[in-house]
This record gives C-alpha cells, sequence and structure tokens, in this order.
C-alpha cells in the first residue's frame, strides 16, 4: 500500500495481522478460505478499521455523485474506482491497494454466512447500508472472483426517489401502472445495466404506495430502495436473506393477500415462468428485465423458455403482458444523462402479434401509437435533439433501430 487516507492507515496493521496468519502464502479460493477463517476469528472491533475503508469509499459516492464504485482485483490497478455522470475513472486520493490488501478489505463487509455463500458460488449479491453524515445510505453490492482475487463493486442508492410525474408518462400508461385502476396483468422495466431501470420501478412503487390502499410484496436480490409504508402496505422480502429463491418468495406471497407482487428482476426460465404464473392468479406483476428495447423483451422471455414450453409461453404472455418501458440513459450537452424511454401498450393489435409470433410487427405499431402513449426509442430520442438536451451523434449512438434514427433526424 502506497498514499493512503488515515482510514486506510488506520487499518494498516490489521491487514497485516491477517496476512500474518498465513493467506499471502496460498493462492486461489484455498486463499479466500483462509482470509474467511481469520476474520471471523477476529472481535467485531478489531475488524472495524477493515470495512471502514471502504465505507469511507462509499461514503464518498454522495458527494462526487458517482452511481458505481469499484475495486479489487488485478484490473483496478490498485486503485478505487467511480463512475461519475457515466464515466468510469480512478480516484488516485483513495490509496493504491494490493489484490490481496483488496480481498481482506472485501471480505471483511460480510458475515460469516455471506462468506460461506461467496466461496461456496464464487459470487454474492447483497445489499449494505452506512450512516454518514447524519443519514442513512444504501448500497447494492456485487462480490465476485476475478483470476483467484476478490472484486466488488456497489451501486449507490439515492435515498430521494425520483418522483413519478417526471417519468412524463402518458395518461394511459399511468392508468395500466396504477392500483387504483387496474390491479392485474405484467408490467415490464427494462433496460440495460445501469440504465436506470430500479429507480423507475421505485418511482412506480412510491406513487401507488401514495395514492392506493393496497398491499405489494417485493422480492429482490438484493432489496435496494426500502418504502416506508404510507397508504399501502409494503413487504420486502429478499432472496438468500428473507426468502430462498424468487419462485418461493413467489409462491409464498400468494397466502400473503398481496395486491401486486413485485420482482425484482426476471433472470432466468424458472422467474420468467413464476411470474406469468402470478399474473393468472389476478395479481399485479412488475419486474424487469435486462433488455434493450419493447420487441427483444417479448422475444427474449419467449426464447428463455424450453421450444416445447414457448407456445404456451407466448399465448399466456399475451393475455397477461400490459406494459412495457424501456430505457436508456443517455449523455446531455450539459454532461449529465437524460431518461430516454420506448413505451408499449398492450393493445388488442399487440397481443395478437404476440400470439400469432409477428413481432416484428410491434415496432411499426409503437411508432404509430402516439395518441395511446406509445412511443419508439427513436422518437424518444429525437424529442431530446430537438429538445437541445442530446446531440444527434448520441441520438444515434443510442437508437435501438440506427437507420430510422438517421431518417428521422434528416427529416427533422
Amino acid at each position: 500500500m502506497e498514499t493512503m487516507t488515515a482510514t486506510a492507515a488506520a487499518a494498516r496493521p490489521v491487514l497485516e495481522r491477517v496476512m500474518a496468519g498465513g493467506a499471502d502464502s496460498l493462492t486461489g479460493l484455498e486463499r479466500q478460505r483462509a482470509i474467511a477463517k481469520a476474520l471471523d476469528e477476529l472481535p467485531a472491533d478489531v475488524l472495524r478499521p477493515l470495512f471502514q475503508v471502504v465505507e469511507e469509499a462509499m461514503a464518498h459516492m454522495d458527494v462526487n455523485e458517482a452511481s458505481d464504485i469499484d475495486m479489487g482485483g488485478d484490473g483496478c490497478r490498485g486503485h478505487i474506482w467511480y463512475r461519475v455522470h457515466g464515466v468510469k475513472q480512478p480516484d488516485p486520493q483513495r490509496g493504491l491497494f494490493e489484490p490481496l490488501e483488496t480481498d481482506i478489505l472485501c471480505q471483511s463487509l460480510l458475515s460469516s454466512a455471506q462468506r460461506a455463500h461467496l466461496l461456496e458460488y464464487r459470487n454474492l449479491d447483497f445489499s449494505y447500508q452506512i450512516e454518514a453524515r447524519g443519514k442513512s445510505l444504501r448500497y447494492r453490492a456485487d462480490l465476485y472472483f476475478d483470476l483467484d482475487h476478490l472484486a466488488l463493486n456497489c451501486r449507490f442508492i439515492p435515498d430521494a426517489i425520483r418522483p413519478f410525474r417526471d417519468l412524463g408518462l402518458h395518461a394511459n400508461v399511468v392508468r395500466v401502472l396504477s392500483l387504483v385502476s387496474d390491479r392485474q396483468g405484467l408490467v415490464l422495466v427494462t433496460g440495460l445495466t445501469g440504465s436506470g431501470k430500479s429507480s423507475t420501478l421505485d418511482s412506480v412503487i412510491d406513487a401507488n404506495n401514495k395514492t392506493a390502499d393496497a398491499h405489494v410484496v417485493i422480492i429482490a436480490s438484493p432489496i435496494e430502495t426500502i418504502h416506508r409504508p404510507q397508504r399501502c402496505i409494503i413487504r420486502h422480502r429478499e432472496v438468500g436473506r428473507d426468502v430462498h429463491s424468487f419462485r418461493e418468495g413467489a409462491v409464498q406471497a400468494l397466502r400473503q393477500d398481496p395486491d401486486a407482487i413485485v420482482i425484482g428482476e426476471m433472470r432466468d426460465p424458472e422467474t420468467i415462468v413464476t411470474a406469468l404464473e402470478l399474473t393468472d392468479t389476478g395479481h399485479k406483476v412488475l419486474s424487469t428485465l435486462h433488455t434493450a428495447s419493447a420487441v427483444e423483451s417479448i422475444d427474449r422471455i419467449i426464447g428463455e423458455c424450453a421450444p416445447n414450453e414457448q407456445d404456451r409461453v407466448r399465448h399466456r404472455l399475451a393475455d397477461t403482458l400490459q406494459c412495457v418501458l424501456s430505457q436508456k440513459l443517455v449523455p446531455t450537452l450539459d454532461g449529465q444523462r437524460v431518461l430516454a424511454m420506448e413505451v408499449l401498450l398492450a393493445t388488442s393489435a399487440i397481443r395478437a402479434a404476440i400470439r400469432n409470433d409477428n413481432t416484428a410487427e410491434v415496432y411499426q405499431m409503437l411508432a404509430e401509437g402516439g395518441q395511446l402513449g406509445m412511443q419508439t426509442m427513436e422518437q424518444a430520442l429525437l424529442e431530446l435533439v430537438t429538445a437541445q438536451r442530446i446531440s444527434t451523434e448520441s441520438a444515434t449512438s443510442y437508437a435501438n433501430n440506427r437507420p430510422r434514427m438517421q431518417e428521422l433526424l434528416g427529416t427533422a
């Protein structure tokens, strides 16, 4: 370790104590097991300087407006990195750490049970909370192996939830998202990593929490935003902590008298089928999906299932899908980022296209559905260009359909 903060300097003797146990002479999984064993044997007050190094770096995200932090492994070159307004760079003020040192620092954040899970599955998703400057700060963390060392990513979860009205949605879309108007069907918020899916979903939950008398069960891995009950009862069930799996949480939720069930992410065939089964029971299901467009979302759901199940899933999706919000965060002319959103409402024509395996027709329906509240990503980007929020280059770069984007820009 070279230049270091005062907090890092205080951690130095503890790092040396852990390494003296022999971890530096081992490799691979055995090294991580030795670190875990050494940390398990240390009293909490001795451990504190270790995790305070990471917590101090986390707390700085509230100051430098970073969305993510990365550390550990050879890939970070010994630095702690921040993503600020979409740009990821190292912070030389945070100090320089050897990979073995960051292995120890990362494991110090975990409980014994979490360390055991990490060593068995080589990956751990978890939530983390600290107290800094008189307030609670929450993070979604992912700890994983990188060439036998540990690498950590933490996503900052803002305490303030984006106001629902700032999404700028059409009244028809608002009606579909509201538990006051509709308590059935599937609603998806989709986008690639870092596109703000969770923030949009939280805005929808928060709006219903303020307007509907209902019961909402949130199942996520991990739980990010904590919603304080207002007009709704809101349950937070973290996979691996409060329930074993998304499927178990969903099945159990049916016995808990919910009006809406939020599944943090539809990431595998089992979770996708579970979400569709929940809609069959007459509940509202809200979830996220890692896709770039509404059409891709439909194809992904069907394609994730076994070939002999796809016809059944296609018909079930056609019957239950209500709305897809597909979004991207686009760099603005002033160095910030702005939300661009594609919107699909499941009209009878779109349901028929899904049922008949003609999803290629859906894009044109979105383009022509403006009066209903629908729009393509390209139309959303064109609006931002026209409003002088983003450049034409950014619009073209972030478009799903670049030829169509160039055509729209040329016409404009």
